[in-house]
């Protein structure tokens, strides 16, 4: 149990198509579409889009995680998600070159080991949220789940309290190339929440 009193403040919720065009540096990537949840939380604002560079995809993954930390003592959980990007892991199951990208994330926490597909790339996700705790210690987003090319679910080594939502769609094309996080940015004369939503773009 974790325990802080808070002050909730509203905050602009942006919205975000089913088609985009985004620019990495080197060239314009075409996005078939994108994948989210309805359970995240609506503190934060959404942090700029990332791209795996062309020809590449999210084939692992890695959290930045706060512990539990008292009774007394704030707790943010999730903090960050990373996307490693690479081509897509073959049934030897070994990753080649890769790259990775994030988007904003949280002032807090360490990051985990990296995490990968055994083959294929990740496809879609499922978000652990705790609900608003009103008086209570809110921590938003806790942890993830990917799901891989061959069906492989994967884990992240977040926090074990909240709730699991429902998975999202299943990527249409070859799956996850990008990522963008709303996070709740630092604000020490009230409860902070740090990442409480993610969505995440397919090619």
């Amino acid at each position: 149990m974790h325990f802080a009193l808070s002050v909730l403040f509203p905050l602009l919720v942006l919205s975000f198509g089913e088609c985009a065009v985004v620019n990495d540096t080197q060239t314009k990537i075409s996005v078939s579409n994108t994948i989210r949840v309805t359970n995240g939380q609506t503190w934060g604002v959404w942090g700029n889009p990332e791209k795996c560079p062309s020809g590449t995809y999210a084939t692992g993954f890695s959290l930045k995680v706060q512990p539990h930390q008292g009774f007394w003592v704030d707790d943010t959980a999730l903090n960050g998600i990373a996307l490693h990007c690479s081509k897509p892991i073959g049934n030897n199951g070994i990753v080649g070159p890769y790259t990775t990208i994030r988007s904003s994330e949280g002032s807090w926490g360490s990051w985990t080991q990296n995490v990968w597909c055994p083959n294929g790339v990740l496809t879609a996700f499922q978000l652990q949220v705790e609900s608003y705790q009103w008086l209570l210690d809110d921590s938003a987003a806790t942890n993830i789940r990917f799901l891989c090319t061959g069906n492989q679910v994967l884990e992240g080594s977040g926090m074990n309290w909240g709730s699991w939502g429902s998975w999202s769609t299943v990527c249409a094309g070859t799956g996850i190339c990008g990522i963008q996080t709303k996070v709740d940015s630092p604000n020490w004369q009230r409860d902070d929440t740090a990442l409480n939503d993610v969505l995440f773009y397919c090619c």
